[in-house]
Parts: structure tokens; C-alpha cells; sequence
């Protein structure tokens, strides 16, 4: 397939993906023809079905970091072995239920691979949840950066936290004070 199309359909921008092909970084298998031209080998579909990498950033000033997100996951996901069919990429806030791109990706039941960079990425919190739903029908996500934070407990505090000081003061400040309550929880024990 061209280069292009490969870029269009994994979420790349196509000057990215014509460096990596120039600079031998490609995640996939691709070769340059004598014109010049560079063409993606078609890799075997996964047995399984999809995988699907889900990108988001929270806000508008940050759309930018979403193509930059978008091919680290694929890179890192066709490293591990997955062939990355779509990318999905959204602007919303994690504490936001209302988020229409990944719900139609997890209704997808052809979507047996969710590839996500980091947990809070799919979900501030309930990610456990919502792992174990997906397992039981046959599918799974996948956490390229599961690096915890300090420990449970302090990550879940943290994420109930800064929820529950998004709905008093809003999305903005929410966990610059989830912070600040934490660490006076700490001072005073």
C-alpha cells in the first residue's frame, strides 16, 4: 500500500511517516521502489481481529501532542506483534462519560485489541472495570506505559480526588487541588 495511505490510516502525519520510511525507523516493513516512491508491505491480518490504538488529549491547546501520541502507540504495538488496523483519536476530558469515539470503539465488537499509551488515557479510573468487561466477551486492552503511580492507594485517592474537585471547581483547576488536598492529608498524618 503507499505510504500515504498507510499515514491516513494510522494516524500519522504523512511528512512523519515519509521521515521514518527515509530513516529506516518504519514499525512496519516497507520498501522504496525504483522511482522513489516508498510502499508499506501488507502485514497478515491479526487472527483474532482488530487492534485498535485509542489516542486522546484533554484539551484543544494540546492537539498537537495527539499525532505524537498516535505514532508512539503504533510504533510500541507493532513492536509487540499487533498489526494496528485504525487509530482513534479524541479531545475530552478523562473524567468526561461522554466521550462518542471510544464508545463506538468499545460497541465495535470486531475491535478485539485496544492499545492505549497510558491507563488514563481510556480512563481516569474504573480501568479494572472495564478490562475485565472487555475479557469476558474475548477482548482486551493494552497499556504500553503501565507505570504506577507512587502506589495504588495514592493513584486512586489522587483520581477520585481530582473528580470529584472537577465537579467544584471545574476541569481546569480540578487536579492542581487534588494535589494540594493530598499533600494536607499528608502534612496532618
Amino acid at each position: 500500500m503507499k505510504l500515504s495511505e498507510w499515514a491516513k490510516r494510522n494516524g500519522v502525519h504523512y511528512q512523519t511517516a515519509w521521515k521514518w520510511a527515509r530513516d529506516g525507523t518504519m514499525p512496519v516493513p516497507v520498501v522504496k521502489t525504483a522511482t522513489g516512491r516508498y510502499l508499506v508491505l501488507e502485514q497478515p491480518a491479526d487472527r483474532d481481529g482488530r487492534a485498535v490504538a485509542y489516542c486522546r488529549v484533554s484539551s484543544a491547546d494540546q492537539k498537537a501532542d495527539l499525532e505524537r501520541q498516535a505514532g508512539r502507540v503504533v510504533t510500541a504495538a507493532t513492536g509487540m506483534g499487533l498489526t494496528v488496523s485504525d487509530v482513534v483519536t479524541e479531545v475530552g476530558s478523562g473524567l468526561n462519560g461522554r466521550r462518542p469515539k471510544l464508545a463506538r470503539l468499545l460497541r465495535d465488537a470486531s475491535v478485539s485489541v485496544i492499545v492505549v499509551e497510558h491507563r488514563d488515557r481510556l480512563a481516569r479510573f474504573g480501568l479494572e472495570h472495564l478490562s475485565a468487561a472487555l475479557e469476558a466477551s474475548g477482548r482486551r486492552i493494552v497499556v504500553i506505559d503501565d507505570a504506577e503511580v507512587e502506589d495504588d492507594l495514592v493513584r486512586d485517592m489522587t483520581e477520585v480526588l481530582t473528580s470529584f474537585c472537577a465537579r467544584l471547581y471545574g476541569r481546569r483547576s480540578a487536579s492542581r487541588r487534588a494535589k494540594a488536598a493530598l499533600r494536607a492529608a499528608r502534612e496532618v498524618a
